[in-house]
């Protein structure tokens, strides 16, 4: 977990009902690059861990016969149920209140275990060893984030960029100058370095694969408003009984940056990091191969 920061179940407080709305989608065919790099045919058994309201683990329903997320936050989890029910996937999905460190909690064996932009949150250490024995020989841990080193430039679209810059002054001025998360502070950020994490775990790999983004988006400013509550580091209890001023703030500053209440952004790109667990040393190799790379450059302006 990060250095001098201890989790609480504060963490995501009141964010569930914005994070649908507010964060922006995985690009379109990172279902198809999973499943031809792990040979998905609709068998097997996902565990999605830090699953949220479910936007990772539903998105790859149909290449599982069953579906399991586990999240400590009883709001995230409740919002998943309800999409659940929206994908008429009910009968294949489970969803587990409990932190990933309290693994395997009696939750059986799985082909793939995901993790979409979580892993920063756990005791990684603890959390990779015991995923690890919960997989399959040759199962698979998939590491999935928004790719960090692209540009996407909005210079050609209809609407003016959303100013992120601005909106995170204006929550320093009222939560302070230092990242809040839950009741603590983050003064260092989230770690990274997950490859060695993964690497003493036992994990072979990583293939890598970049699903390319980059497609117009347009937002409003009720948008803006719910990414800013899904986030930790400004969930809505945060500030208090101030939150009214700030979100009147806020809007005022979203109404001077684009009077007409649209902003244009771009979709990023996906980063995957596909981990094997090693086989059993009398068992059968994985279905398949897979691929060296999977259209592994990122998406560039003017692509």
């Amino acid at each position: 977990m990060p250095e001098g920061w201890e989790w609480d179940d504060t963490l995501f407080l009141g964010s569930a009902p914005y994070y649908r709305r507010g964060r922006l989608p995985y690009a379109p065919g990172l279902a198809e690059v999973l499943a031809e790099a792990l040979a998905l045919d609709g068998r097997g058994r996902l565990i999605d861990v830090g699953c949220g309201p479910g936007i990772l683990a539903l998105g790859l329903a149909h290449l599982f016969s069953e579906i399991v997320g586990v999240d400590p936050d009883s709001g995230m989890l409740a919002e998943a149920g309800h999409r659940a029910e929206e994908a008429g996937v009910t009968r294949k999905t489970r969803w587990v209140r409990l932190r990933a460190e309290e693994l395997p909690a009696g939750l059986g064996t799985f082909t793939v275990a995901t993790f979409g932009q979580s892993f920063h949150w756990m005791d990684r250490d603890l959390v990779a060893a015991t995923v690890k024995d919960m997989l399959r020989p040759a199962g698979a841990l998939v590491h999935i984030s928004d790719l960090k080193t692209e540009t996407r430039d909005v210079a050609d679209l209809p609407h003016p960029a959303v100013p992120y810059a601005a909106i995170q002054d204006l929550v320093r001025q009222y939560l302070g100058p230092v990242r809040r998360a839950g009741r603590g502070v983050l003064p260092n950020g989230t770690p990274g370095g997950e490859a060695a994490v993964l690497g003493r775990a036992g994990f072979a790999g990583p293939q890598r694969y970049v699903v390319p983004g980059g497609r117009p988006l347009e937002r409003t400013c009720g948008d803006v408003v719910a990414w800013v509550f899904s986030t930790s580091s400004s969930a809505p209890h945060l500030f208090g009984r101030r939150r009214g001023d700030f979100e009147a703030d806020l809007g005022h500053l979203l109404r001077e940056t684009s009077p007409s209440g649209r902003f244009s952004e771009r979709q990023p790109s996906t980063e995957v990091f596909v981990w094997r667990k090693p086989p059993a040393p009398t068992g059968n190799p994985p279905r398949g191969p897979l691929p060296e790379e999977v259209n592994s450059r990122p998406w560039q302006p003017g692509d």
